[in-house]
């Protein structure tokens, strides 16, 4: 099977499908055949010989495409390598130590480890005010999220070089 990398991802304002954007370019750089695609619109990933799955975090959860792609795909998932990253917190510092320890949501923890993914990662995420509604704004302002673009591009493109590395051997 030719080393064929899909990238899913599930944002709802842009900024971790940009994340996606920079992995898959990573990874192409490299010189491995990837597609980007947000997780609700994969047909069949059978395809691929190796799957990179992200969803942006909002109060500790994850998109909820991204958890049906991860359910509904699980044993296909089992049977290739899978990498996880979740973008979500914002603010300064080491974006695990702001979600303190936690790398994914607790719900989908059974399927999580029975796929057994190479690697889980945080990113920082971003948060902008003027896309939200007010509602979100509230809870932003709630758990004292600051609003900004946080990203670690760096952190990105080190992580996606991991896993191009890996997909060479």
């Amino acid at each position: 099977m030719e080393k064929k990398v899909l990238v899913a991802y599930a944002s709802k304002y842009g900024a971790t499908a940009e994340i996606a954007e920079k992995i898959a370019g990573v990874l192409r750089e490299a010189g491995l055949t990837v597609d980007v695609v947000p997780a609700n619109k994969v047909g069949n990933p059978a395809s691929y010989a190796a799957v990179v799955l992200g969803s942006a975090v909002y109060i500790g959860q994850w998109r909820k495409e991204a958890v049906k792609f991860l359910k509904s795909n699980q044993k296909l998932l089992v049977e290739r390598p899978v990498w996880i990253f979740s973008s979500g917190p914002s603010g300064k510092g080491d974006p695990l130590e702001l979600v303190k320890g936690w790398r994914f949501p607790g719900k989908i923890r059974s399927v999580i480890e029975t796929v057994k993914p190479v690697d889980i990662v945080v990113f920082h995420g971003s948060i902008d005010n003027e896309k939200m509604n007010a509602i979100e704004r509230f809870m932003i302002k709630n758990v004292k999220a600051p609003p900004g673009d946080f990203r670690d591009w760096e952190a990105i493109t080190a992580w996606a070089k991991k896993i191009a590395a890996e997909l060479k051997k």
